[in-house]
């Protein structure tokens, strides 16, 4: 059961990723998500044949079929690892309990929403803020279940406006490192839309969490940072988008938040 169950969760993650394909297209773009794909070269609508995830562009040969010009391996890459990433949701400490459950939903669509924001910052250094707004509707639903897991039904009414109240001062406490970085370089050195997020990463996190999600996609960019300044990819006043290490930070958080406390604590005593 384990095994098909995860086999489930990969099908239904490619067949979503390439729905993520096209938001990742068309929402940074300001095109609308409706109507038929068509090949960027040729400009022919794509039969249904053709859009199977994976399948498709592997019988293709990775190439458009009325024009032959090269499919980018993105749309693959997308599907691959949105097929990849709801296997993970199975191994997510917050899911051991009940895997078959709201939270899993939520979940799931969170990670879709990273995924989107990954990629759209990546190719065209813009984070929608649909699914910014996305993002943080599912994380919102999360807290709201958890909230009731936690607290008896004569309780809920006080416990969500506490509770909800720390997530919103989490957000802002979050948000905070980044909007200076915007104020003073006058969003060079940031862009608003990763103001945004840091405020949904800590909402979604809390304080420490969302701090540290910070602090290793501040250690994962300037690693990458320098990696590409040395192979000469990019200078040193190259601006890259910061939005892929923000999505980094937040999944290690989520996957090991409870170990990476532990250590914090056990070295630094809070």
């Amino acid at each position: 059961m384990t095994v098909f169950f995860l086999f489930f969760l990969f099908v239904l993650g490619v067949s979503m990723g390439s729905f993520l394909g096209v938001l990742v297209d068309r929402l940074p773009q300001g095109q609308s998500i409706l109507g038929r794909s068509h090949c960027d070269f040729c400009k022919k609508k794509i039969p249904w044949y053709d859009l199977l995830p994976l399948l498709s562009f592997i019988n293709l040969g990775g190439k458009c079929r009325y024009c032959q010009k090269k499919i980018s391996y993105f749309y693959f890459l997308i599907e691959l690892i949105t097929g990849v990433f709801f296997v993970l949701v199975f191994f997510l400490p917050d899911l051991q309990d009940n895997i078959i459950s709201f939270r899993t939903l939520f979940w799931l669509g969170i990670i879709s929403c990273l995924i989107v924001i990954f990629f759209s910052d990546l190719k065209y250094q813009i984070i929608p803020d649909s699914i910014q707004i996305s993002l943080f509707i599912f994380g919102f639903f999360l807290k709201v279940e958890e909230t009731e897991r936690i607290f008896c039904l004569k309780q809920l009414l006080d416990c969500y406006l506490i509770k909800m109240s720390e997530n919103f001062i989490a957000g802002a406490v979050v948000m905070l490192p980044i909007l200076f970085l915007y104020w003073v370089t006058g969003g060079r050195g940031m862009g608003f839309g990763d103001v945004k997020m840091s405020f949904v990463i800590g909402f979604l996190l809390g304080v420490k969490g969302g701090l540290l999600a910070l602090y290793f996609a501040f250690i994962i960019g300037a690693v990458t940072g320098l990696i590409l300044i040395l192979l000469k990819r990019k200078k040193l006043k190259s601006k890259i988008a910061f939005g892929p290490f923000l999505v980094f930070g937040t999944l290690i958080l989520i996957y090991f938040q409870n170990q990476i406390l532990f250590l914090v604590n056990k070295i630094y005593g809070f």
